[in-house]
């Protein structure tokens, strides 16, 4: 694990309160529900979106996502070709209709808690740690799956999404929220967890700690099945892949998973009490 470099700071407590993410951190390992739904939505209006397209902005409010979607030069090119226009605001607001109930169809199916985030979470809470959440989903989404992880033993104390605050990410608004609801001060004593460089930019925006996810989510796209059935090599090059594009959206650390993230908060422990913070 690495650290960015550091400045001096007053704060010298311990860290209060971690912020995870949804898809690709604490559920969905891969991240798979939003990338197929955004697929399907796309080929309805018979363009084929690749991975890298359905994923390079994710982590943002969904109509967010689609509308950079959108704006990929071969994608716009592709849509006036077949739609004979380039792609505006009516077609961002088209195809988020046509993405919200077809989201929820599916939602479920990929609602499954990635293995080892409710024994950390537990770890969490006895190292004195208050527990929130961030996402890009929709409040009617995140309220699904909260219901899900709560029946799996994951519950943390507040969940926020975009509409709670006016802003998803990279704005640093629900990690603000998140402050006041946990009654947790400075933003430092917090650590934001995600998969996207979009969740990274949200943490240091926020003036938090921001600790990237490399194996369980967007960085590498794969199911648990597919992650496992990679030979010891592939698997290697495929993190140290994920590990570098985390670290280039600016996070202080980067963990192959939630369930490998202990050692980080003693890092992080130890340099607040040496007045050092986040850059």
């Amino acid at each position: 694990m690495t650290a960015a470099n550091p400045r001096s700071a007053q704060y010298t407590g311990r860290l209060q309160a971690i912020i995870l993410d949804w898809a690709g951190t604490t559920v969905d390992f891969g991240s798979l529900a939003p990338v197929r739904t955004l697929q399907q939505i796309f080929a309805r209006a018979n363009i084929a979106l690749t991975e890298l397209e359905t994923r390079q902005s994710m982590g943002l409010p969904k109509k967010d996502h689609i509308r950079q979607i959108l704006m990929i030069n071969r994608v716009r090119e592709e849509w006036k070709r077949i739609h004979g226009h380039v792609p505006g605001e009516a077609e961002v607001d088209e195809l988020y209709q046509h993405f919200v109930p077809l989201q929820f169809s599916c939602l479920l199916e990929y609602s499954a808690v990635i293995p080892g985030v409710v024994q950390a979470t537990e770890r969490f809470r006895r190292r004195g740690l208050k527990i929130a959440s961030t996402t890009g989903y929709t409040r009617e989404m995140l309220d699904l799956l909260v219901e899900a992880g709560r029946k799996a033993g994951y519950v943390p104390d507040c969940n926020l999404c975009p509409s709670d605050v006016g802003g998803g990410r990279p704005q640093p608004f629900m990690i603000y929220e998140a402050a006041v609801r946990l009654q947790v001060y400075p933003l430092q004593a917090i650590v934001k967890i995600g998969d996207t460089p979009a969740d990274i930019q949200e943490g240091l925006n926020a003036g938090a700690w921001s600790i990237g996810v490399a194996a369980t989510g967007n960085m590498l796209g794969l199911s648990q099945m597919e992650f496992e059935a990679l030979s010891a090599s592939e698997r290697e090059a495929c993190l140290a892949s994920a590990r570098v594009e985390l670290k280039k959206a600016g996070a202080h650390y980067v963990v192959d998973s939630v369930a490998d993230v202990d050692p980080v908060l003693d890092d992080i422990d130890a340099r607040l009490q040496e007045k050092m913070e986040p850059e």
